[in-house]
C-alpha cells in the first residue's frame, strides 16, 4: 500500500486518518490515539502529510518534517466546502485530502518554535492590555458614580488619580478610596507585567535581522516587525506584495458580476492584529507628513485632501505591507525616497 497523500483531522485525543494514492483513491482510513500518532505516520509512510491549520498544528508538522515526511497545512476555510453530506471526523479527512489535491490550493507555512515564541508574547501582551483598559474603565465608572470625571488617556488617567483621592473627601469615603488605591496596585502590576514582555519583544528584535530591515519603513517599529516576522516569516509564500495585502485585509472587497466590478471597503480579512498595528503605524506617519515635501508625504498630503484621513492610513498600510513582502522575500534593503520635489 502506497499512500501519496494523508489527511490527519487534528484533535486532542483520536486523531482521524485518510489515505489516498496518487489518482485520489482512498486506501487507508483509521483512528489512532495522541500517542500512537507518530509511529502509525512513520510506519505508513506517505510523501506528504496535509493537516488544518489549527491548533497543534505546527507542533506536529515539525515533527512530521523530522521524519523527512512532506508537511501542507491548509486554511479551515478552504477545507470546509470539500465536506461531503454530515461533518465528522472520518469527512473531515477525507475533504483535508480533496482540498490538498487541488492545483491552485493555498497553504500555510509551518512556523518555526522561535516564531510561535514571538507570537506567544504578542498575544499576552494583547490580553494585558485589554486587561489594563477594562481596569481603567472599571474605575472611571465607579468615579463617574460619584460625579468626577477623568479623560479616556490611561496617562491622563494615572496622573489625575492621586489628585481626586485627596480633594475629594466629601465624595469618596474612606471605603472606596481604599477600593481605588487597590485597583491602582494591580493596575501598577499589569503595566509592569507589559513593561516585561515588551522588553522581551525588544529582545526578539536585536536577534532578528528580518526584523530589524522592515524596522527601517516608516510607520513599522519593533512591536509591528516582529508581529509580522513572527506570522509571516519569510514572505515566499505570497507571490507578490499585493497577495500580503489581500492576506492582511487591506485590499478593497470585491463583488464582481456580469462583468462590472464593484468594489467596497478593505475587506478585513486575516489577522486583525497585523492589520491594526500596520494602520496605527500609518496614522503615526501621517502626523508629520504635513509639513514635509519628500515625494511620499506630498503623495499623503494629496490623498488626504481627495479621500480623507482615515482612506490615507489604510492606503499607506497597504503601501507598507508591500514593501515588507518584497523585504522579506529578497535580499534588498530598505531606502527611503527623501529627495525633494
Amino acid at each position: 500500500m502506497e499512500i501519496d497523500i494523508l489527511g490527519i483531522d487534528l484533535a486532542k485525543q483520536v486523531f482521524q486518518l485518510h489515505g489516498a494514492d496518487q489518482r485520489g483513491r482512498p486506501v487507508h482510513r483509521a483512528k489512532v490515539s495522541r500517542g500512537s500518532l507518530l509511529e502509525a505516520v512513520r510506519t505508513l509512510n506517505p510523501r506528504m502529510v496535509v493537516m488544518e491549520a489549527c491548533s497543534t498544528a505546527h507542533h506536529w508538522a515539525r515533527r512530521f518534517q523530522s521524519l523527512g515526511i512532506e508537511v501542507r497545512l491548509i486554511s479551515p476555510q478552504y477545507v470546509s466546502p470539500f465536506v461531503k453530506t454530515n461533518k465528522n471526523d472520518r469527512n473531515d479527512a477525507e475533504a483535508i485530502v480533496e482540498a490538498a489535491s487541488r492545483p491552485a490550493m493555498r497553504f500555510v507555512t509551518v512556523k518555526s518554535v522561535e516564531q510561535q515564541d514571538i507570537q506567544a508574547a504578542h498575544r499576552m501582551r494583547a490580553v494585558l492590555i485589554r486587561h489594563r483598559t477594562a481596569m481603567i474603565n472599571q474605575m472611571r465608572g465607579l468615579l463617574g458614580e460619584r460625579g468626577l470625571t477623568i479623560s479616556r488617556s490611561p496617562e491622563a488617567f494615572k496622573r489625575a488619580i492621586p489628585e481626586l483621592l485627596s480633594k475629594s473627601a466629601d465624595e469618596l469615603t474612606s471605603f472606596c478610596q481604599t477600593l481605588l488605591t487597590d485597583l491602582m496596585q494591580h493596575l501598577k502590576a499589569i503595566e509592569e507585567r507589559v513593561q516585561l514582555i515588551e522588553a522581551s519583544i525588544q529582545s526578539f528584535m536585536k536577534q532578528s535581522a528580518l526584523c530589524k530591515k522592515i524596522a527601517e519603513v516608516p510607520g513599522i517599529g519593533p512591536i509591528t516587525a516582529t508581529a509580522m516576522v513572527a506570522a509571516v516569516g519569510d514572505a515566499k509564500q505570497f507571490r507578490n506584495g499585493r497577495h500580503l495585502a489581500a492576506w492582511l485585509g487591506l485590499v478593497p472587497r470585491q463583488y464582481s458580476s456580469g462583468g462590472k466590478p464593484r468594489l467596497h471597503g478593505i475587506s478585513r480579512r486575516g489577522d486583525t492584529y497585523l492589520r491594526t498595528l500596520l494602520i496605527h503605524g500609518a496614522r503615526a506617519v501621517l502626523r508629520y507628513a504635513t509639513n514635509k515635501v519628500d515625494p511620499q508625504s506630498i503623495w499623503l498630503q494629496q490623498l488626504i485632501a481627495r479621500r480623507g484621513h482615515n482612506c490615507a492610513a489604510v492606503a499607506l498600510a497597504n503601501k507598507n505591507a508591500r514593501v515588507i513582502q518584497a523585504l522579506l522575500s529578497s535580499d534588498s534593503t530598505y531606502i527611503a525616497r527623501n529627495a525633494a520635489v
